[in-house]
Protein backbone atom coordinates (compact mmCIF):
# COMPACT_ATOMS: atom_id res chain seq x y z
CA UNK A 1 0.00 0.00 0.00
CA UNK A 2 2.57 2.51 1.06
CA UNK A 3 4.88 1.45 -1.84
CA UNK A 4 1.89 2.27 -4.36
CA UNK A 5 0.96 5.64 -2.63
CA UNK A 6 4.58 6.69 -3.12
CA UNK A 7 4.57 5.62 -6.72
CA UNK A 8 1.92 7.55 -7.80
CA UNK A 9 2.24 10.75 -6.30
CA UNK A 10 5.96 11.32 -5.89
CA UNK A 11 6.60 11.28 -9.60
CA UNK A 12 5.45 14.41 -10.20
CA UNK A 13 8.56 15.64 -7.40
CA UNK A 14 10.45 15.30 -10.73
CA UNK A 15 9.86 18.90 -11.61
CA UNK A 16 9.55 20.44 -8.34
CA UNK A 17 12.57 19.40 -6.67
CA UNK A 18 15.56 20.54 -9.22
CA UNK A 19 17.59 23.51 -7.60
CA UNK A 20 17.69 27.04 -9.05
CA UNK A 21 21.27 27.22 -10.62
CA UNK A 22 22.13 30.46 -12.73
CA UNK A 23 21.04 32.39 -15.79
CA UNK A 24 17.24 33.56 -16.88
CA UNK A 25 16.88 30.55 -19.17
CA UNK A 26 17.53 28.20 -16.08
CA UNK A 27 15.00 30.25 -13.88
CA UNK A 28 12.39 30.05 -16.81
CA UNK A 29 12.90 26.58 -17.54
CA UNK A 30 11.30 25.55 -14.36
CA UNK A 31 8.74 28.46 -14.36
CA UNK A 32 7.80 28.51 -17.84
CA UNK A 33 9.34 26.04 -19.46
CA UNK A 34 7.40 26.88 -22.57
CA UNK A 35 8.79 30.64 -22.53
CA UNK A 36 12.38 29.23 -21.55
CA UNK A 37 12.20 27.03 -25.05
CA UNK A 38 10.87 30.07 -27.07
CA UNK A 39 14.70 31.62 -25.31
CA UNK A 40 16.86 28.75 -26.32
CA UNK A 41 15.06 25.49 -27.20
CA UNK A 42 18.28 23.05 -26.88
CA UNK A 43 19.66 24.45 -23.38
CA UNK A 44 19.52 21.16 -21.34
CA UNK A 45 17.86 22.88 -18.71
CA UNK A 46 15.53 23.37 -20.66
CA UNK A 47 15.11 19.75 -22.20
CA UNK A 48 15.34 18.34 -19.08
CA UNK A 49 12.69 20.44 -17.40
CA UNK A 50 10.06 20.26 -20.26
CA UNK A 51 10.83 16.23 -20.28
CA UNK A 52 10.27 16.00 -17.10
CA UNK A 53 7.25 17.94 -17.22
CA UNK A 54 5.90 15.98 -19.70
CA UNK A 55 6.91 12.81 -17.93
CA UNK A 56 5.16 14.49 -14.86
CA UNK A 57 1.68 15.23 -16.63
CA UNK A 58 1.93 11.66 -18.60
CA UNK A 59 2.32 9.93 -15.26
CA UNK A 60 -0.63 11.69 -13.41
CA UNK A 61 -3.49 11.48 -16.27
CA UNK A 62 -2.02 8.06 -17.28
CA UNK A 63 -0.84 8.34 -20.41
CA UNK A 64 1.56 6.89 -22.38
CA UNK A 65 5.17 8.95 -22.60
CA UNK A 66 5.65 9.91 -26.23
CA UNK A 67 9.28 7.88 -27.22
CA UNK A 68 10.47 11.53 -28.06
CA UNK A 69 10.20 13.22 -25.02
CA UNK A 70 12.96 10.34 -23.50
CA UNK A 71 15.18 11.09 -26.80
CA UNK A 72 15.49 14.76 -25.53
CA UNK A 73 15.86 14.10 -21.84
CA UNK A 74 19.04 11.80 -23.54
CA UNK A 75 20.37 15.16 -25.64
CA UNK A 76 20.12 16.76 -22.52
CA UNK A 77 22.26 14.26 -20.81
CA UNK A 78 25.18 14.08 -22.94
CA UNK A 79 25.43 17.93 -22.61
CA UNK A 80 24.79 17.35 -19.08
CA UNK A 81 26.58 14.56 -18.17
CA UNK A 82 26.49 14.80 -14.21
CA UNK A 83 23.01 15.79 -14.20
CA UNK A 84 20.80 13.13 -12.05
CA UNK A 85 17.35 13.29 -14.38
CA UNK A 86 18.79 11.37 -16.96
CA UNK A 87 19.35 8.82 -14.70
CA UNK A 88 15.97 9.07 -12.59
CA UNK A 89 14.17 8.81 -15.70
CA UNK A 90 16.13 5.89 -16.92
CA UNK A 91 14.80 4.51 -13.18
CA UNK A 92 10.91 5.40 -14.06
CA UNK A 93 11.60 3.63 -17.39
CA UNK A 94 12.51 0.31 -15.82
CA UNK A 95 9.99 0.26 -13.31
CA UNK A 96 7.33 1.07 -15.80
CA UNK A 97 9.10 -2.30 -17.16
CA UNK A 98 9.14 -3.76 -14.29
CA UNK A 99 13.00 -3.84 -14.15
CA UNK A 100 13.56 -3.49 -10.76
CA UNK A 101 17.30 -4.27 -11.06
CA UNK A 102 17.91 -1.22 -13.32
CA UNK A 103 15.62 0.92 -11.69
CA UNK A 104 17.48 0.50 -8.85
CA UNK A 105 21.51 1.16 -10.54
CA UNK A 106 19.32 4.23 -12.46
CA UNK A 107 18.50 5.43 -9.12
CA UNK A 108 21.55 5.28 -7.41
CA UNK A 109 23.42 6.39 -9.96
CA UNK A 110 21.41 9.85 -9.74
CA UNK A 111 21.84 9.79 -5.98
CA UNK A 112 25.37 9.55 -6.35
CA UNK A 113 25.19 12.56 -8.65
CA UNK A 114 23.27 14.83 -6.18
CA UNK A 115 22.88 13.24 -2.74
CA UNK A 116 20.08 16.17 -2.11
CA UNK A 117 18.12 14.98 -4.48
CA UNK A 118 14.63 14.37 -3.34
CA UNK A 119 13.14 12.28 -6.44
CA UNK A 120 16.05 9.99 -6.13
CA UNK A 121 15.13 9.30 -2.40
CA UNK A 122 11.70 9.14 -2.96
CA UNK A 123 12.55 6.12 -5.74
CA UNK A 124 14.44 4.31 -3.75
CA UNK A 125 12.30 4.43 -0.85
CA UNK A 126 9.60 3.05 -2.94
CA UNK A 127 11.40 0.24 -4.65
CA UNK A 128 12.89 -0.91 -1.26
CA UNK A 129 9.63 -0.85 0.23
CA UNK A 130 7.91 -2.89 -2.57
CA UNK A 131 10.99 -5.15 -1.85
CA UNK A 132 10.37 -5.32 1.90
CA UNK A 133 13.57 -4.33 2.73
CA UNK A 134 12.70 -2.21 5.48
CA UNK A 135 15.83 -1.23 6.65
CA UNK A 136 16.85 0.73 3.45
CA UNK A 137 13.61 1.93 2.91
CA UNK A 138 13.64 3.28 5.93
CA UNK A 139 17.27 5.19 5.67
CA UNK A 140 15.82 6.99 2.38
CA UNK A 141 12.67 8.50 4.32
CA UNK A 142 15.11 9.29 7.32
CA UNK A 143 17.29 11.49 5.16
CA UNK A 144 14.20 12.65 2.95
CA UNK A 145 12.70 13.80 6.29
CA UNK A 146 16.07 15.76 6.89
CA UNK A 147 16.35 17.31 3.04
CA UNK A 148 12.65 18.30 2.45
CA UNK A 149 11.05 21.35 2.76
CA UNK A 150 8.49 20.44 5.46
CA UNK A 151 9.56 16.78 4.96
CA UNK A 152 8.80 15.46 8.66
CA UNK A 153 5.20 16.76 8.35
CA UNK A 154 5.10 15.41 4.66
CA UNK A 155 6.38 12.09 5.32
CA UNK A 156 4.95 11.38 8.89
CA UNK A 157 1.92 9.68 7.21
CA UNK A 158 3.62 7.46 5.08
CA UNK A 159 5.64 5.98 7.87
CA UNK A 160 2.68 6.31 10.07
CA UNK A 161 1.16 3.67 7.40
CA UNK A 162 3.93 1.95 7.72
CA UNK A 163 4.11 1.72 11.21
CA UNK A 164 0.78 -0.57 11.43
CA UNK A 165 2.38 -3.34 10.51
CA UNK A 166 4.15 -4.81 13.64
CA UNK A 167 6.94 -6.49 12.04
CA UNK A 168 8.11 -3.13 10.73
CA UNK A 169 8.65 -2.06 14.67
CA UNK A 170 11.99 -2.87 15.09
CA UNK A 171 12.93 -1.21 11.96
CA UNK A 172 11.05 2.45 13.46
CA UNK A 173 12.54 2.60 16.38
CA UNK A 174 15.75 2.46 14.68
CA UNK A 175 15.44 5.20 12.82
CA UNK A 176 13.31 6.74 15.32
CA UNK A 177 16.14 6.59 17.69
CA UNK A 178 18.37 9.13 15.39
CA UNK A 179 15.39 11.20 13.70
CA UNK A 180 12.87 12.48 16.70
CA UNK A 181 11.18 14.68 14.98
CA UNK A 182 9.83 12.33 12.54
CA UNK A 183 8.95 9.85 15.26
CA UNK A 184 7.16 13.03 17.17
CA UNK A 185 5.13 13.57 13.72
CA UNK A 186 4.30 10.03 12.65
CA UNK A 187 2.91 9.15 16.34
CA UNK A 188 1.14 12.37 16.60
CA UNK A 189 -0.40 11.03 13.11
CA UNK A 190 -1.04 7.42 14.44
CA UNK A 191 -2.10 9.27 17.47
CA UNK A 192 -5.35 10.21 16.03
CA UNK A 193 -6.97 6.53 15.61
CA UNK A 194 -7.38 5.18 19.08
CA UNK A 195 -6.75 2.06 17.58
CA UNK A 196 -3.05 3.06 17.01
CA UNK A 197 -2.34 3.46 20.98
CA UNK A 198 -0.67 0.19 21.37
CA UNK A 199 1.66 1.16 18.51
CA UNK A 200 1.83 5.01 19.82
CA UNK A 201 2.84 3.56 22.70
CA UNK A 202 5.23 0.98 22.15
CA UNK A 203 7.25 2.91 19.26
CA UNK A 204 7.35 5.98 21.70
CA UNK A 205 11.07 6.29 23.20
CA UNK A 206 10.39 6.62 26.99
CA UNK A 207 13.29 8.61 27.64
CA UNK A 208 12.44 11.41 25.16
CA UNK A 209 7.97 10.80 26.00
CA UNK A 210 6.46 13.45 28.25
CA UNK A 211 3.49 16.14 29.07
CA UNK A 212 4.72 18.52 25.49
CA UNK A 213 5.18 15.33 23.49
CA UNK A 214 3.02 15.87 20.49
CA UNK A 215 1.23 12.62 20.59
CA UNK A 216 0.09 12.91 23.77
CA UNK A 217 -3.03 15.48 23.21
CA UNK A 218 -4.06 13.83 20.65
CA UNK A 219 -3.97 10.26 21.74
CA UNK A 220 -5.97 11.31 24.66
CA UNK A 221 -8.58 12.95 22.39
CA UNK A 222 -9.11 10.09 20.30
CA UNK A 223 -9.18 7.62 23.39
CA UNK A 224 -12.07 9.84 24.77
CA UNK A 225 -14.21 9.72 21.32
CA UNK A 226 -13.99 6.07 21.61
CA UNK A 227 -15.11 6.55 25.05
CA UNK A 228 -12.23 4.89 26.72
CA UNK A 229 -11.39 7.95 28.99
CA UNK A 230 -10.46 5.29 32.35
CA UNK A 231 -7.38 4.35 30.01
CA UNK A 232 -6.75 8.16 28.27
CA UNK A 233 -6.71 9.08 32.50
CA UNK A 234 -4.13 6.25 32.58
CA UNK A 235 -1.78 6.80 29.82
CA UNK A 236 -1.78 10.84 31.01
CA UNK A 237 -1.01 9.98 34.28
CA UNK A 238 2.23 7.74 32.91
CA UNK A 239 3.28 9.79 29.96
CA UNK A 240 3.17 13.07 31.64
CA UNK A 241 4.83 11.84 34.81
CA UNK A 242 1.66 12.90 37.37
CA UNK A 243 1.57 10.85 40.99
CA UNK A 244 -1.87 10.82 42.15
CA UNK A 245 -3.79 8.42 44.33
CA UNK A 246 -5.79 6.63 42.31
CA UNK A 247 -8.83 6.88 44.28
CA UNK A 248 -8.81 10.45 43.44
CA UNK A 249 -12.37 11.80 41.85
CA UNK A 250 -10.96 14.99 40.63
CA UNK A 251 -7.29 16.09 40.37
CA UNK A 252 -5.78 18.88 41.91
CA UNK A 253 -8.84 19.67 43.97
CA UNK A 254 -7.28 23.19 45.84
CA UNK A 255 -5.60 24.77 42.24
CA UNK A 256 -1.96 24.06 43.52
CA UNK A 257 -0.88 21.48 40.56
CA UNK A 258 -0.57 23.37 37.77
CA UNK A 259 2.65 21.12 36.66
CA UNK A 260 0.20 18.18 35.26
CA UNK A 261 -1.16 18.91 32.02
CA UNK A 262 -5.04 18.67 30.67
CA UNK A 263 -7.43 17.63 30.56
CA UNK A 264 -7.79 15.77 33.71
CA UNK A 265 -6.04 18.71 35.06
CA UNK A 266 -8.03 22.06 34.90
CA UNK A 267 -8.39 23.70 31.81
CA UNK A 268 -7.85 27.90 33.10
CA UNK A 269 -9.40 30.39 30.63
CA UNK A 270 -8.26 33.33 29.18
CA UNK A 271 -10.18 34.96 27.14
CA UNK A 272 -13.62 37.60 26.20
CA UNK A 273 -15.52 35.13 28.31
CA UNK A 274 -13.51 35.82 31.45
CA UNK A 275 -10.21 35.20 33.43
CA UNK A 276 -8.93 31.94 35.57
CA UNK A 277 -5.46 31.92 37.56
CA UNK A 278 -4.82 29.54 40.34
CA UNK A 279 -3.64 31.61 43.54
CA UNK A 280 -0.24 31.29 44.78
CA UNK A 281 -0.43 28.89 47.89
CA UNK A 282 -3.77 27.57 46.73
CA UNK A 283 -6.92 28.39 45.53
CA UNK A 284 -8.37 29.72 41.95
CA UNK A 285 -8.99 33.38 40.75
CA UNK A 286 -11.74 33.96 38.57
CA UNK A 287 -13.36 37.15 37.13
CA UNK A 288 -16.45 36.74 34.70
CA UNK A 289 -17.43 39.46 32.39
CA UNK A 290 -20.78 38.86 31.97
CA UNK A 291 -20.95 39.36 28.31
CA UNK A 292 -20.45 35.93 26.87
CA UNK A 293 -21.33 32.33 28.15
CA UNK A 294 -18.32 29.89 28.72
CA UNK A 295 -16.79 27.62 30.53
CA UNK A 296 -14.01 29.32 33.06
CA UNK A 297 -12.34 26.04 34.23
CA UNK A 298 -12.45 22.63 33.38
CA UNK A 299 -11.43 19.06 34.14
CA UNK A 300 -12.09 16.13 32.71
CA UNK A 301 -13.49 13.79 35.08
CA UNK A 302 -13.93 9.88 34.67
CA UNK A 303 -16.78 8.87 37.55
CA UNK A 304 -18.50 5.51 38.21
CA UNK A 305 -22.47 5.36 37.70
CA UNK A 306 -24.11 6.72 40.80
CA UNK A 307 -24.75 9.40 43.29
CA UNK A 308 -21.83 12.18 44.06
CA UNK A 309 -21.15 15.19 46.51
CA UNK A 310 -19.72 18.03 45.55
CA UNK A 311 -19.01 20.87 47.88
CA UNK A 312 -17.00 24.52 47.38
CA UNK A 313 -14.42 25.17 50.13
CA UNK A 314 -14.68 28.32 50.93
CA UNK A 315 -15.57 31.57 48.10
CA UNK A 316 -13.55 34.92 48.95
CA UNK A 317 -14.97 38.35 47.85
CA UNK A 318 -17.75 37.04 45.86
CA UNK A 319 -19.72 39.32 43.67
CA UNK A 320 -23.00 38.56 41.71
CA UNK A 321 -22.21 35.32 42.69
CA UNK A 322 -25.30 33.58 40.99
CA UNK A 323 -23.69 33.74 37.82
CA UNK A 324 -21.32 31.71 38.29
CA UNK A 325 -22.23 27.80 38.07
CA UNK A 326 -20.69 24.34 38.74
CA UNK A 327 -21.93 22.28 36.03
CA UNK A 328 -21.57 18.76 35.00
CA UNK A 329 -22.00 17.28 31.43
CA UNK A 330 -21.06 14.01 29.63
CA UNK A 331 -18.48 14.42 27.25
CA UNK A 332 -20.53 14.47 24.13
CA UNK A 333 -23.69 15.80 25.80
CA UNK A 334 -24.95 18.93 24.88
CA UNK A 335 -26.69 19.76 28.10
CA UNK A 336 -25.57 19.23 31.73
CA UNK A 337 -26.85 16.84 33.99
CA UNK A 338 -26.65 18.88 36.42
CA UNK A 339 -25.56 22.56 37.51
CA UNK A 340 -25.62 25.05 40.97
CA UNK A 341 -25.20 28.70 41.30
CA UNK A 342 -21.51 28.89 43.17
CA UNK A 343 -22.97 30.52 46.09
CA UNK A 344 -25.52 27.41 46.32
CA UNK A 345 -22.34 25.02 46.87
CA UNK A 346 -19.86 27.04 49.09
CA UNK A 347 -20.34 25.30 52.71
CA UNK A 348 -22.50 22.68 51.54
CA UNK A 349 -22.83 19.67 49.18
CA UNK A 350 -24.90 19.46 45.59
CA UNK A 351 -25.44 16.02 44.94
CA UNK A 352 -25.67 14.76 41.55
CA UNK A 353 -26.10 11.62 39.24
CA UNK A 354 -23.58 10.12 37.50
CA UNK A 355 -25.91 7.46 34.71
CA UNK A 356 -24.41 4.04 33.15
CA UNK A 357 -24.48 5.33 29.66
CA UNK A 358 -21.61 8.52 30.48
CA UNK A 359 -18.29 7.09 31.30
CA UNK A 360 -16.45 10.32 31.08
CA UNK A 361 -17.77 13.98 32.59
CA UNK A 362 -16.37 17.25 32.28
CA UNK A 363 -16.82 19.56 35.82
CA UNK A 364 -17.06 23.34 34.86
CA UNK A 365 -17.00 26.61 36.63
CA UNK A 366 -19.33 28.12 34.02
CA UNK A 367 -20.42 31.93 33.88
CA UNK A 368 -24.08 32.61 32.68
CA UNK A 369 -24.60 35.99 31.06
CA UNK A 370 -27.79 38.61 31.44
CA UNK A 371 -28.86 41.05 29.72
CA UNK A 372 -28.07 43.58 31.42
CA UNK A 373 -24.20 42.40 31.10
CA UNK A 374 -22.22 42.33 35.08
CA UNK A 375 -18.85 41.57 35.87
CA UNK A 376 -18.68 38.86 38.77
CA UNK A 377 -15.64 37.52 40.42
CA UNK A 378 -14.71 34.89 42.82
CA UNK A 379 -11.66 33.30 44.62
CA UNK A 380 -12.24 29.25 45.41
CA UNK A 381 -9.91 28.04 47.81
CA UNK A 382 -10.88 24.67 46.82
CA UNK A 383 -13.71 22.01 46.32
CA UNK A 384 -14.44 18.20 47.52
CA UNK A 385 -16.03 15.29 45.71
CA UNK A 386 -17.19 12.34 46.74
CA UNK A 387 -19.44 9.37 46.28
CA UNK A 388 -22.22 8.42 48.28
CA UNK A 389 -22.60 5.32 50.08
CA UNK A 390 -25.51 3.45 48.26
CA UNK A 391 -27.95 3.01 51.64
CA UNK A 392 -26.22 5.48 53.68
Amino acid sequence: MIARRLFVGLIALLVAAQLVRIAAVQVLAKTRPADAARVWKDHPDVELEAGLTAIATATRTRNPVSPGVFESILDAAGKKPLAPEPYLVRGVQAQLSSNGVVAEQAFLAAERRDPRSLPARYFLAELYFRRQDSTRGLAEIGALARLAPNGVQSLAPYVAAYAKDRSSWPYLKAMFHSEPKLEEATLATLATDARNADTVLTLADRNRSGPSSAWLAPLLDSLGKAGQFARARAIWASVGHVHFDRGVLVFDPDFTRSDAPPPFNWTLTSSTVGLAERQRGAGLHVIFYGQEDGALASELLVLRPGIYRLTTVAVGSPTNGDALLWAVTCVGGKEPLASIPLSAAVGRAWSFTIPADCPGQRLELFGSSSDIPKQSEATIRGIILVQETPGA
